[in-house]
């Protein structure tokens, strides 16, 4: 692949709530001291009086933004993911889910990739837990486009949304012309042989197998499916059907994630061969973010080598 721009999707979470509080004065942003790990401090520069910091207390910060949206706000906060998922989970299903108030949550530090920070601020499973309560829709955007995009998207939509970014660079591979549809996945590369269909930063890695697999004479088609819920059956069902055979691709657990979310419409629909690209039932560790990614089977090569495995149970 040519060379490629890398860029904070946390950067796009911060630009995104500066969009959309540049036109709804109804946007309040709170923050548990985590304002600049998170970008929240743009949006907190830009408009102080609708700023909030709660402090380190996560739990409060979800109650707040819920009293906050009956009152006819529209509340964003974010935090690092395993405490936006793990640390508030009771306020999150019972006080927003439940309730069905309309806030907005943003999961910084998904992920593996998040690097040193180690397993203890390494979320690896909130996909598997956000996307099982009801009335909670579910976004792992790509890029910094898509996260800025997604952002302003659940603005513009009433109801609780979990937006998961990570916090280091990755490769942008959309632009601001792409199309962003909450619910409707974006096809990148077409190919009959497979479909690999990824999220987050493994959209990339997902393009780049792609490229290196048509040079051996294997053409797959690549999905950005950026809405974990809900999910977009349609194009799942056309990727079946189409190629008969998928490889999901994600940095989660391989448990309950995106793989998880994709064999729920496959079996029902067109039961077709899948392999899974994920980390394997076991927890983060500290280390170089690329360095981990090799480690934990999310590289380009990993991907690969699921391809040609669905390959040979494909009928």
């Amino acid at each position: 692949m040519t060379e490629v721009k890398l860029e904070k999707t946390r950067a796009g979470w911060g630009q995104g709530l500066v969009d959309l509080g540049s036109r709804d004065e109804r946007v309040v942003v709170l923050s548990a001291d985590l304002v600049e790990s998170t970008n929240s401090h743009v949006f907190a520069e830009k408009f102080p009086d609708r700023f909030i910091q709660v402090g380190v207390a996560e739990q409060n910060l979800a109650a707040v933004s819920a009293g906050l949206s009956l009152i006819g706000k529209i509340p964003f906060f974010s935090t690092y993911g395993a405490f936006a998922s793990y640390r508030c989970l009771d306020q999150v299903r019972i006080t927003i889910c439940y309730s069905n108030v309309n806030v907005k949550i943003g999961g910084a530090h998904g992920g593996i990739s998040v690097g040193p920070d180690g397993a203890t601020h390494q979320a690896l499973e909130e996909i598997a837990i956000m996307r099982s309560i009801p009335n909670m829709r579910m976004i792992v955007p790509c890029d910094y486009w898509e996260t800025r995009k997604a952002t302003v998207a659940a603005g513009e939509d009433y109801g609780p949304y979990y937006i998961r970014f990570g916090r280091e660079p990755v490769p942008v591979v959309t632009d601001e012309s792409t199309p962003f549809v909450v619910g409707k996945a974006n096809t990148y590369r077409e190919g009959g042989d497979a479909a690999i269909i990824a999220c987050g930063v493994m959209v990339y890695e997902a393009l780049v197998a792609a490229e290196q697999l048509a040079a051996e004479g294997i053409e797959c088609r690549v999905v950005d499916m950026h809405t974990i819920k809900p999910i977009d059956r349609e194009a799942i069902v056309k990727a079946a059907r189409e190629c008969g055979a998928i490889v999901t691709a994600e940095e989660h657990q391989v448990h309950g994630g995106l793989g998880g979310a994709v064999a729920e419409v496959v079996v029902n629909t067109v039961p077709v061969p899948m392999e899974f690209v994920a980390v394997m039932d076991r927890f983060g560790q500290s280390g170089k973010p690329d360095e981990l990614m090799a480690a934990f089977g999310l590289k380009a090569s990993d991907i690969k080598m699921a391809v040609k495995r669905v390959l040979k149970r494909k009928r």
